[in-house]
């Protein structure tokens, strides 16, 4: 992304995607950044992870803003060796991530999560590689019942998470609690940003008291209830119209942050006993995952392919497959409440690794 006044939508996906982030990398910018990018033919989402005692990006004790459910080693995760690892493309490496230069090249704009706590996840991360990187900085927060805002203030730029479970809207009737899978509100809220990173999927399939809703509305039919991978694909085309119709690309930039895996089934890591991620320490070799590709990354490229205007792009972080070879990186019972969590990363982690590849776009002036 340039410092001119655009604004960028990223879609982020967590599995091998059609629509992948282009890898060219000017010459110049890759010499100041890491020897061996390469400027073009590089796949960044087709690799490994490999250990690095470099790592991890930074001290999660020096991050006050942790969440929780993501704060491992403060809740007493015994084994650190999850931390050491570095994602590894075929064919070039992944730039380190900078957080100075990450704020000088987005000086004066605003950075927007919009999804669920898969989405905070992302932003947490974020929030703390530039405060880490950037000690001296003054940093300021603000937050609402939506919103949770972070301002780096010597540089002028907000990275802020708008909670959305759905993207559509969620509105009390008569009937009750209704899921407009054809409404968006939150919009004109969303179209501030310069930069704009989507998530949805986590929420889709629950039921009972945690099910925030108690009808779906469907083409002006109200429905007690529909095939839940149906009503996603709906809200994702409801979504990608309203990017159609409303994002200016010459000042947004889009991104959709995709599906993030979750690991409470061993067959799909050829781990048959295991019920869930407690006894992972480190992640599976190779570039594969087992159990394939989920029915909701598939969906989630069928909408970008189909339904996204070729003059207003949606560039997908397509972290689907990498995420899946993390098995280690969940925070298990190792979190404020003592549940097993398989869904969200401990931080620091692999959301680490995410916000390294936005860093990669805005190292390609996208």
């Amino acid at each position: 992304m340039s410092t001119s006044n655009h604004v960028c939508l990223v879609l982020v996906s967590v599995s091998s995607m059609l629509l992948i982030l282009p890898c060219l990398i000017s010459a110049s910018i890759a010499a100041q950044t890491h020897p061996r990018i390469k400027q073009k033919g590089c796949n960044l989402y087709q690799g490994k992870w490999v250990y690095d005692e470099s790592y991890p990006l930074f001290d999660s004790s020096k991050c006050p803003s942790i969440r929780k459910e993501f704060d491992c080693l403060k809740y007493g995760r015994p084994d650190h060796q999850y931390l050491k690892y570095r994602w590894q493309p075929d064919g070039c490496d992944l730039p380190r991530f900078d957080g100075g230069d990450f704020l000088r090249r987005v000086k004066g704009k605003k950075i927007m999560f919009v999804g669920d706590s898969v989405s905070s996840n992302h932003w947490q991360s974020l929030v703390c590689l530039l405060s880490q990187h950037v000690p001296g900085s003054n940093i300021s927060r603000v937050t609402s019942n939506t919103t949770s805002t972070v301002v780096f203030q010597n540089y002028g730029v907000s990275v802020t998470m708008f909670l959305s479970h759905y993207l559509v809207d969620i509105e009390q009737e008569q009937v009750g609690r209704v899921l407009k899978l054809d409404s968006i509100k939150d919009g004109e809220a969303w179209k501030q940003a310069d930069v704009l990173i989507f998530n949805t999927w986590l929420w889709w399939y629950r039921s009972g008291p945690k099910q925030p809703w108690d009808y779906i509305e469907n083409d002006g039919k109200i429905v007690k209830d529909m095939d839940r991978m149906d009503a996603f694909h709906k809200a994702l085309t409801t979504w990608a119209n309203w990017v159609n119709s409303e994002v200016n690309p010459s000042k947004t930039k889009v991104f959709f942050q995709g599906i993030s895996p979750s690991h409470y089934n061993g067959t799909e890591w050829n781990e048959p006993g295991a019920k869930d991620c407690s006894r992972e320490t480190a992640p599976l070799d190779g570039s594969t995952y087992p159990g394939g590709e989920p029915l909701a990354a598939e969906v989630v490229k069928q909408v970008l392919r189909s339904n996204i205007s070729p003059s207003k792009p949606v560039h997908l972080l397509d972290i689907t497959t990498l995420s899946q070879l993390r098995k280690d990186g969940h925070p298990s019972k190792y979190n404020a409440f003592a549940g097993m969590d398989c869904t969200h990363w401990c931080l620091a982690g692999v959301p680490d690794t995410w916000n390294q590849l936005l860093y990669v776009e805005l190292l390609q002036g996208r």
